[in-house]
């Protein structure tokens, strides 16, 4: 079995999450771990995931592009869920930094990348507190200033273990994660679009041991399903580019990337 350990099932995208379902199983993708990420899909992650609690694990958290959406009080509102829900969910996520996009109307870049990171900082507190690990996205336009922050945040809790997801950086990056954060990172599907060969090197590299695989559905659908709805059966597709690069089986890449799910996310009782 693959697990696709990032995936966002309550949007509004997907019109029959019982059909995703049937077809990422067919595909050989029986489990996931679906991110809630604003105030309009907390509640609705929690209810599929105990509507499909074979097939969906939650983690909840606000996205770094929410953080000026979100009020205070919503903060507070997820921080209570996530504690009434503790044993429920995989992780504390996806939260992190995205300096990728602007600034929304009304508010300057300062007090923009401010906010996320004192988001950033109460997540990983939350994390600690309750024992979880954390989901995180960076994502820039160049550079990597948005890495170096949330590598920051992250070093002041030791204890609570990131994955980077979608990783697109460099062997130095992830050899930092994983030496000083004891950390993961996690593939998408962009380690099959061409002109990915950076990413495809690290893919290539990195101990498989520390590595994770992902969709980011609705998002980022592989090849050759590039630019479709995404679902997290293609999982397989990723699992498949893996392997390919690494020269191993793709049964091989499925028994360890699982495995390291299973660790990391807490998911002992799969079968």
């Amino acid at each position: 079995m693959i697990i696709d350990t990032h995936c966002h099932l309550a949007s509004p995208k997907y019109e029959d999450l019982e059909e995703v379902r049937r077809n990422s199983i067919a595909l050989g993708v029986g489990h996931c771990i679906s991110q809630g990420t604003a105030p309009s899909d907390w509640e609705l992650t929690l209810e599929q995931a105990r509507q499909m609690p074979d097939f969906i694990t939650p983690c909840l958290a606000t996205h770094p592009s929410e953080c000026m959406a979100c009020s205070d009080e919503q903060l507070l509102q997820m921080e209570t869920l996530c504690r009434q829900n503790r044993d429920s969910l995989a992780a504390i996520g996806e939260t992190g930094l995205d300096y990728y996009w602007d600034a929304p109307d009304g508010c300057d870049t300062e007090t923009y990348y401010a906010r996320q990171k004192m988001m950033l900082e109460r997540h990983f507190a939350l994390a600690r507190e309750l024992g979880l690990n954390i989901s995180l996205h960076t994502r820039e336009r160049k550079g990597c200033a948005c890495f170096e922050d949330a590598f920051a945040i992250a070093r002041n809790f030791p204890g609570v273990r990131p994955v980077f997801h979608c990783f697109i950086g460099s062997r130095e990056q992830a050899s930092r994660v994983f030496e000083q954060l004891d950390g993961m990172i996690s593939f998408t599907g962009l380690i099959t679009f061409r002109k990915t060969e950076a990413v495809q090197d690290v893919a290539a590299w990195a101990p498989l041991d520390r590595m994770m695989v992902e969709t980011d559905s609705p998002f980022l659908s592989p090849e050759p399903m590039r630019g479709q709805l995404n679902i997290p059966g293609r999982t397989r597709y990723v699992a498949e580019k893996l392997a390919s690069l690494r020269g191993i089986t793709v049964d091989e890449v499925a028994e360890a990337t699982t495995a390291n799910a299973r660790r990391f996310f807490r998911l002992p009782s799969l079968a």
